[in-house]
C-alpha cells in the first residue's frame, strides 16, 4: 500500500503522541486564503478520538509532504478525553466519534471556546471475534444487547445462543472516555454508557485486536479500520438489526448506512481561536480536500459527495467570517 512504511510508524505508535514535521512550499488550497502564499509555520494540536487517530495523523503526514513549517501533534486519549483538553484551551482540534455533548458544549462556553465541527469520514464499528471461531457469523442486535446491557451474566457462548458450543465468552470493548464506548452502548443497550462492567475495556484499539486474537471465545467491538487492518487475525460478525437480515460493514454498507444501527459519521471539532491562523484552517482544508485519499490511505470510509460538498461549505462560510473573504 502507498505510504505504508508511515502507516506502519502510524499504528505502532497509535497510543503515544505523534508528531508529523510538514512543510509548505506553495499554495496550500486554490479555494482558499492561503493560495499562492509563502510557506505557514506553526504548532497545531490535537487530541481526542482513538478511531479517528489514524485518519488525522494519515492527513497529517501527506500535509507534511508541502508544509515543512508546521508541526502537527496528534494525541489520542479518547474522544471525551480529547474533549476536556480541548474545553480546557489546551489543543487546536479534538477528534471525535460523537457529537459534542451538552455537559462539554458547556464547559467550553465557561472557558469561551468557540468551535467549529466538520464531518471529516464515517465509520462501521465492527463487531469481531478469534479467528478460531467456527459457529459464529452473525449475531442479532438483540444478542449483542443480552451480552452487553448492564448486568449481564452472558459468560459462555452456549448462552448465546441454542446449538453454539460450550466456550467461555472473552468480551472486550471500548474503555469509558471512548466516543465508541457512548455509540456502541446506545445503539445497542438503548442509553449511552449502559453497560456491564466486567469485560476487558480500552481506549487503546491495539490492545483490544491483541486480546481478540488471543482468546478463542474472544468477541469485541471497535472501529472498521482496526479490522479492515488486522483482517487476517480477526473474524469479522454480520449484523442483523431488527430481523432485516446480516449485514457486514463495508464502504457501501457504512457510506449508505444500511449497517445498522452501528454506522456513524466522524467528525474533527476545531477551536475557532486556531482556526484563525493560517495553518491551522490549511490544514484543514487540506483535509478536506483530500479526504477521499486519506481515507484510503487510512482504511476508512471516506464521506459521500453530499457529505462532502456539506462540510467544505461549512469549512468556507468560517473561512469568510474568519478572514473576512
Amino acid at each position: 500500500m502507498k505510504g505504508a512504511s508511515l502507516k506502519a510508524l502510524t499504528r505502532t505508535r497509535r497510543f503515544g503522541v505523534l508528531v508529523v514535521v510538514g512543510a509548505l512550499a506553495a499554495a496550500v488550497l486554490a479555494t482558499t486564503v492561503f493560495a499562492g502564499a509563502s510557506a505557514l509555520r506553526g504548532r497545531i494540536t490535537a487530541d481526542g478520538s482513538s478511531t479517528l487517530g489514524p485518519w488525522t495523523t494519515s492527513a497529517a503526514e501527506m500535509f507534511q509532504r508541502r508544509n515543512r513549517g508546521v508541526q502537527v501533534t496528534v494525541g489520542i486519549s479518547g474522544t471525551g478525553g480529547g474533549f476536556e483538553r480541548f474545553c480546557r484551551g489546551e489543543t487546536d482540534l479534538a477528534n471525535a466519534s460523537r457529537p459534542i455533548r451538552n455537559s462539554e458544549h458547556l464547559r467550553c462556553r465557561e472557558n469561551n471556546i468557540r468551535w467549529l465541527a466538520l464531518n471529516v469520514a464515517n465509520d462501521g464499528i465492527a463487531i469481531v471475534v478469534n479467528r478460531s471461531n467456527t459457529w459464529v457469523n452473525c449475531l442479532t442486535t438483540e444478542e449483542l444487547r443480552r451480552i452487553w446491557d448492564t448486568g449481564s451474566n452472558v459468560n459462555n457462548w452456549s448462552q448465546v445462543r441454542a446449538g453454539f458450543p460450550d466456550v467461555p465468552l472473552r468480551l472486550f470493548g471500548a474503555g469509558t472516555d471512548s466516543g465508541t464506548f457512548d455509540f456502541f452502548t446506545e445503539a445497542i443497550n438503548g442509553r449511552a454508557r449502559r453497560s456491564r462492567s466486567d469485560y476487558f475495556a480500552s481506549e487503546d484499539d491495539n490492545v483490544l485486536v491483541q486480546g481478540v486474537a488471543g482468546e478463542r471465545g474472544g468477541l469485541g467491538y471497535f472501529g472498521y479500520s482496526y479490522y479492515v487492518e488486522n483482517r487476517s487475525r480477526l473474524k469479522l460478525v454480520a449484523v442483523n438489526h431488527s430481523g432485516r437480515g446480516c449485514l457486514a460493514p463495508s464502504i457501501r454498507t457504512v457510506q449508505s448506512y444500511r449497517y445498522r444501527p452501528l454506522s456513524r459519521p466522524l467528525f474533527i471539532y476545531a477551536k475557532r481561536s486556531s482556526f484563525r491562523r493560517p495553518a491551522v484552517a490549511a490544514f484543514l482544508g487540506f483535509a478536506l480536500n483530500n479526504q477521499a485519499a486519506i481515507a484510503r490511505r487510512a482504511d476508512f470510509v471516506a464521506l459521500t459527495r453530499r457529505q462532502a460538498a456539506t462540510a467544505r461549505n461549512r469549512y468556507r462560510r468560517a473561512l469568510r467570517q474568519a478572514f473576512g473573504r
